[in-house]
């Protein structure tokens, strides 16, 4: 299609201008769930970008294949199969962190950023565009959950990465490394985020 966007064009959208979750709303469970820290945050970042990369791409190849009404099921085989082997890999070389995880990892089968992504982009272009797009939402999708994290954990601990970063007079506040923290947190970010868009939509305007 020759109005459809470039390679390029769908890298540099994902992280920013439709980042996953700042913009499009999606994958909010894995994101309140696991960013009380960096290290959580960003395997479940690698993780969902593996199946991101490796789903777009073979939607991508199959995408003259598919039937209509099968075309959601394709997409979740093709998920499932790329989750069980990330979920498997960190079961056998990252026990401990597998462990912390727990049902987050299986859960990327529904994850709704990689469906979505399989059917406005993968379903109806080519491997090199699928690709780049699966990239630029996983970096999106890794920047907005390793934002989240990082004011979690240095707030939440007064470290990050689990090296002290603040005074340890800085009085911890444990309540950001709690449920209520994610909300707390990705709300002031998502505020944050649009309150940049307002004021560069403004100024583009002049």
């Amino acid at each position: 299609m020759a109005d459809s966007p470039t390679p390029f064009e769908r890298f540099v959208q994902g992280i920013l201008p439709e980042n996953p979750v700042y913009r499009q709303l999606l994958g909010l469970c894995p994101t309140l769930a696991v960013t009380n820290g960096m290290k959580p945050a960003l395997t479940m970042a690698c993780s969902v970008g593996f199946v991101l990369l490796c789903a777009n791409i073979v939607i991508s190849l199959i995408r003259n294949l598919l039937k209509p009404h099968l075309r959601i099921v394709i997409f979740t085989l093709t998920i499932a199969t790329f989750v069980t082997i990330a979920d498997r890999f960190l079961a056998a070389y990252f026990f401990q962190m597998s462990k912390t995880l727990g049902p987050y990892i299986p859960l990327i089968i529904v994850n709704c950023i990689i469906i979505c992504r399989c059917e406005v982009c993968a379903s109806k272009q080519g491997v090199v565009t699928a690709a780049s797009d699966a990239i630029g939402q996983a970096i999106g999708f890794g920047l907005a959950l390793s934002s989240i994290a990082a004011v979690r954990e240095i707030l939440g601990t007064g470290m990050l990465f689990g090296i002290r970063v603040l005074p340890s007079a800085w009085p911890d506040w444990v309540i950001m490394v709690l449920p209520p923290g994610a909300f707390i947190t990705l709300g002031l970010l998502l505020g944050f985020v649009n309150w940049i868009g307002i004021i560069r939509s403004k100024g583009a305007a002049k």
